[in-house]
C-alpha cells in the first residue's frame, strides 16, 4: 500500500516538473520575443532643398468677357427672321434679328409724303413773304409744319430701326432663344454675344494684401478645363474701397484668348506673383504632418547605439548605418505644386519621411526603400 502511493506522488511530481518546464520555457520565448529588436519600418524619403521661392497671393475668381451681352428686343412685334446662326462670329452692325414692320414703314411712307408737302409749302411761302403777299404769322406757321413733319418722320425712322436689332460690337453669337414667329415684348432675351479676344478675371483678397498690389502684376490662372495648365493675365484694376462685410479688395486682371480656349463664366484658381524671391527650405508636402497642435517632420537620423549596445550593433548586416526617425515639429509657410516652405525647424540638406509616416514614432528604426512606390 505504501509502496503503491509513493508510485502514484512520483507520478504526479514528475507530471508537475514536465508542466512546470513546458511553462517555463514558453514563458522564456515569449519573453525573447519582445525583447528582440524589431525590424526597421520601411519609408520612403526626401531630402529638405534650399531654392529661390517667389511668393504668391492664392486667390480664387470667375472669368468673364471683356464686352458681353444678352441682346433684347426694345420693342414689340412678331419676328420675321433670324439672321445669324448659333456659334458664329459676327461683325459690329451686324443684323441679327428682324421684326414685322410692314405698318411702321407705311406710316413712315406717309410722313415722308406730308413733308415732301411741307417743305414745298414752306420754300412758296418763303418766297410769298418777301414780297409781302402773305403774313409773318402765316410764314411762321409754314416753318412749324415743316418742323414738325421734320420730327416725325425722324420719329418713324428711329422706331423703325428698333424692328432690327443689330450686333452692337464683334464677337461670337450664342444660342437663339427665339424663331421665326414668335412675339416678343420689351425686354424679352434673344441670344448672348460675348467679345472672347480678351477675358476678364475678378477676384477678392484679404485687406491687408493691399500694400503688395500693383496694376501690371502677373497673375498665374488655372481653370479645371486643362489641368497642368496656367494661363498669363496682368492686373488692371484695383478697388479704391474694401468690402464692409467681408474685408476684402476686389481686384480685375485681364489676359489674352487669342485660340478661343477659355469661357466667360470658368472657375478660375489664381496665383499673383509678389516682386519679392529669396532662397526657401522647401520639403514635400507630403512629408509634413498637419495637425491643430502644430506641424510635424519625422527626420532621418543616424542610430545612436544605446548604452551596452556594441558598435557593430549600429550597422545592418550589410555593413550600413542603422537608421532611425526624429519627430521634430516645424513652422510651414506657402503650400504650392506639391511643395511647402519650412520657415523653422528643419536645414537643407536633412532627410525627411514621405511615406509611411503612420507607423513611425519618435526613435524607430527605419530602412529607406530603394523603390519610390
Amino acid at each position: 500500500m505504501l509502496r503503491r502511493m509513493l508510485i502514484m506522488l512520483g507520478v504526479v511530481a514528475v507530471i508537475v516538473a514536465v508542466l512546470a518546464g513546458s511553462k517555463y520555457l514558453s514563458i522564456k520565448k515569449q519573453i525573447a520575443m519582445f525583447s528582440a529588436p524589431r525590424p526597421p519600418v520601411s519609408v520612403n524619403a526626401a531630402n529638405a532643398e534650399e531654392r529661390d521661392w517667389q511668393s504668391r497671393l492664392q486667390a480664387i475668381g470667375t472669368l468673364r468677357a471683356i464686352q458681353g451681352v444678352t441682346l433684347t428686343a426694345e420693342v414689340s412685334g412678331t419676328v420675321s427672321a433670324v439672321q445669324f446662326v448659333s456659334g458664329d462670329k459676327v461683325k459690329v452692325g451686324q443684323p441679327v434679328v428682324q421684326l414685322e414692320s410692314d405698318v411702321e414703314q407705311a406710316t413712315l411712307r406717309t410722313a415722308e409724303a406730308d413733308l415732301g408737302l411741307a417743305q414745298v409749302e414752306y420754300e412758296r411761302g418763303k418766297s410769298l413773304v418777301g414780297r409781302q403777299a402773305i403774313s409773318k404769322s402765316e410764314y411762321d406757321r409754314l416753318a412749324a409744319q415743316l418742323n414738325r413733319s421734320t420730327a416725325t418722320v425722324a420719329q418713324l425712322r428711329a422706331a423703325l430701326a428698333k424692328k432690327r436689332i443689330l450686333a452692337p460690337f464683334s464677337g461670337t453669337i450664342g444660342i437663339r432663344q427665339v424663331d421665326v414667329g414668335d412675339y416678343v415684348s420689351p425686354g424679352t432675351e434673344i441670344v448672348t454675344l460675348q467679345d472672347l479676344s480678351t477675358l476678364q478675371v475678378d477676384f477678392f483678397l484679404p485687406e491687408q494684401d493691399f500694400p503688395l498690389l500693383k496694376r501690371g502684376q502677373k497673375v498665374v490662372v488655372r481653370v479645371a478645363a486643362y489641368p497642368g495648365q496656367s494661363f498669363d493675365a496682368q492686373i488692371d484694376a484695383i478697388s479704391p474701397r474694401v468690402d464692409n462685410q467681408t474685408r476684402n479688395l476686389l481686384v480685375r486682371a485681364s489676359m489674352a484668348n487669342p485660340d478661343g480656349k477659355l469661357l466667360p463664366g470658368m472657375f478660375a484658381n489664381l496665383e499673383v506673383q509678389l516682386p519679392d524671391s529669396a532662397p526657401r527650405v522647401v520639403v514635400p508636402e507630403t512629408a509634413v504632418a498637419f495637425t491643430l497642435y502644430g506641424n510635424s517632420v519625422y527626420v532621418v537620423v543616424p542610430h545612436k547605439p544605446k548604452e551596452g549596445e556594441k558598435a557593430e550593433d549600429a550597422k545592418t548586416d550589410d555593413k550600413s548605418p542603422k537608421l532611425d526617425v526624429e519627430r521634430r515639429f516645424v513652422k510651414t509657410g506657402e503650400r504650392r505644386e506639391g511643395s511647402v516652405v519650412i520657415l523653422e525647424g528643419l536645414k537643407a540638406g536633412e532627410q525627411v519621411v514621405t511615406s509611411g509616416q503612420l507607423k513611425l514614432d519618435n526613435g524607430t528604426a527605419v530602412a529607406i526603400a530603394k523603390d519610390p512606390q
